[in-house]
């Protein structure tokens, strides 16, 4: 069962990351695509916008297909804990802890995700097990 729970944990994490890095990078989604999203960063003071937006997207599109797929899971959860740190740092830290106040709330989780499958490994039903790696 224990791996059955890191597949499902790894799955959505992972596939709901691809999504917000595809509206970044594509406009997939509802998102606004490089230029949109790199004309809001830029709002709140992270130049070059459209980089970053590029940079962030990429992070949450690979992190979260490698998350997903149990590939290179720790490389995988790095990128996500790094988007994520970048967004609360530009976003949400200033708006305290509680996602009610837009703050930082869901971005920790999903690091404590990301960390501890991370750190537990992916599991049984993953390509880091069928490759014995990691």
């Amino acid at each position: 069962m224990m791996a059955l729970g890191l597949l499902v944990i790894r799955v959505v994490v992972g596939l709901l990351f691809v999504g917000h890095g595809a509206q970044k990078l594509f406009g997939w989604f509802g998102g606004h695509g490089p230029k949109g999203t790199g004309g809001w960063l830029e709002s709140i003071g992270v130049k070059p916008g459209v980089t970053m937006a590029v940079i962030a997207g990429l992070l949450e599109f690979l992190g979260g297909l490698l998350f997903a797929l149990g590939l290179l899971t720790p490389i995988g959860a790095l990128f996500i804990i790094i988007a994520m740190i970048g967004a609360i740092k530009t976003a949400h830290a200033k708006n305290g802890l509680w996602v009610t106040n837009n703050g930082y709330e869901y971005n920790l989780v999903l690091i404590a995700a990301a960390a501890g499958i991370a750190l537990t490994g992916a599991g049984t039903y993953s390509l880091d097990a069928v490759l014995n790696i990691f």
